[in-house]
């Protein structure tokens, strides 16, 4: 529409000091009349997004003007960017580690050994944090990068629609995914208890909504404080977002799960009444959920990534409940928050940036270059000159090194029922790098496609790619397993 030409333009315009790689004279405006064609699914999202900066643009103009620009990606060297994203990444991979021992202690806790589809639970539940607050930190950080946080109302408007809404999310998906495990759980052994069943419903619930709404506060503490010191929010919200994302939510759930079985011996109506109590908050949030535009338009179509991703962990999940239930491969169970969670915090993070560097260029939709349109090379994502191979290159080169000092730092805790040797060591990291590259290889393709079909990849890619890490991440680590038994790198102390 005109109206969305004009603020476009008018965003472009405000936008005048980050630098742009095509040619300099006066073609912005006409990029902005490009964009303007019809888009497939999610162009309201984009009319959203927009309408929030002209609402914020309208309402205070003087104190956009002078508030201090935020650094561009562009800028950004190979060293600066490798400086951010390394103490997050770190924090991250201590946050894993720890829920991963969380995981390794509570495997043998009754409720997981007798009710075992609460492992199918555990990837769905831990992806959240994909799902919901790594969404949230990246459509925060876009938000604060293009100026739509810059005044304490657009601020304090923004902060509480995008909260409401990770809260109707959140009790969907924790529905959906107890549904699942049921369903996953029931199918290969057509046993079907629903005490079981309802204890699974009130767990996930409980559990996806109470983490969600601590993770979704820290998330917005963290992005606020990022740009009160001015780094880029984009490099440390989401890996912050998984550093203690996992830990709560296991913990949690861990928690939740052993009192509601408990409960099961004395009463059949305590499980019952936890899940309608949150299950009847919903229509709450999704009144608060409406009031703020891009999150509204989230609220009506961002329902398909995070339910297909809910899906896509379920299945990663079937595969730990599978290996970790035989007692050969108990040792897994330390290991898979750990892979899982480095691979989506490296992924998120490259996602977030290049939608924010698409949202601050909207280059790819605007450029009349056909080459862009073609699917990207691993090359080109790896190797090519622009500031998004750079980071990909960075975050690659981060792999081992981070794997190593949490190998090395669960082995001096005593976690875990394996030997680290050097066998050992090698087909994990192995396994780590191919995740890696995979799901970096597919961020590069997948935010650029949903930007050319106008759909916000903050909404849409994270939620798909950390999922993805999942079950590729609890893939390759019990091919590992299953590989080194038979080839006899076997322990004598699983299961101690």
């Amino acid at each position: 529409s005109s109206l969305t030409c004009r603020l476009i333009h008018q965003d472009q315009v405000n936008m005048t000091s980050i630098p742009d790689h095509s040619d300099p004279e006066n073609e912005r405006p006409d990029m902005g009349v490009l964009d303007c064609r019809p888009n497939a699914k999610g162009q309201r999202e984009e009319d959203a997004l927009l309408e929030n900066a002209s609402q914020s643009n309208e309402s205070d103009d003087t104190s956009t003007d002078q508030s201090p620009v935020p650094p561009a990606p562009l800028k950004e060297t190979s060293f600066s960017i490798g400086l951010q994203v390394l103490f997050p990444f770190l924090l991250a991979g201590f946050g894993t580690v720890a829920a991963g021992m969380v995981l390794d202690i509570v495997q043998h806790w009754t409720v997981f050994t007798e009710v075992t589809e609460v492992f199918i639970l555990v990837p769905a539940l831990l992806g959240l944090k994909g799902n919901l607050e790594m969404t949230l930190a990246s459509r925060l950080s876009t938000a604060a990068n293009i100026g739509q946080m810059d005044t304490a109302k657009d601020m304090w408007k923004m902060i509480m629609g995008n909260l409401a809404l990770i809260q109707v999310q959140a009790t969907v998906v924790g529905f959906l995914a107890s549904i699942a495990a049921v369903i996953f759980g029931w199918i290969p052994e057509g046993n079907f208890k629903m005490g079981h069943a309802i204890l699974l419903c009130a767990s996930s619930v409980a559990t996806a909504f109470i983490a969600s709404l601590l993770l979704g506060l820290i998330m917005i503490g963290v992005i606020i404080a990022s740009r009160k010191v001015g780094i880029n929010p984009d490099n440390v919200a989401t890996p912050i977002a998984a550093s203690l994302g996992d830990l709560i939510t296991l913990a949690l759930l861990a928690g939740i799960s052993t009192g509601l079985y408990k409960e099961l011996e004395f009463n059949d109506y305590a499980n019952p009444m936890v899940c309608a109590f949150f299950v009847a908050l919903t229509p709450i949030w999704v009144l608060i959920a409406r009031r703020t535009p891009s999150t509204r338009e989230v609220l009506y179509s961002g329902w398909e990534p995070v339910i297909i991703a809910m899906a896509i962990s379920s299945v990663g999940g079937l595969i730990l409940d599978k290996t970790v239930s035989n007692p050969n491969f108990a040792g897994m169970a330390v290991f898979t928050p750990v892979i899982n969670g480095v691979g989506g915090n490296l992924v998120a993070v490259q996602a977030s940036r290049i939608s924010t560097y698409l949202h601050m260029n909207a280059l790819p939709i605007a450029e009349p270059d056909p080459a862009p349109r073609k699917c990207p090379t691993p090359w080109s994502s790896f190797f090519g000159s622009g500031v998004n191979s750079r980071s990909a290159k960075v975050l690659f080169l981060l792999v081992a090194p981070g794997h190593l000092v949490f190998l090395y730092t669960i082995n001096s805790m005593q976690g875990g029922h394996t030997t680290l040797t050097s066998l050992f060591i090698a087909f994990y990291l192995a396994a780590a790098l191919l995740q890696v590259v995979i799901l970096l290889y597919l961020a590069d393709w997948m935010v650029n496609w949903m930007w050319r079909r106008g759909m916000n990849p903050d909404n849409f890619s994270i939620p798909y790619l950390t999922a993805l890490g999942d079950l590729l991440g609890t893939g390759f680590l019990a091919l590992c397993f299953h590989i080194l038994w038979l080839i006899g790198d076997r322990d004598t102390d699983v299961g101690d």
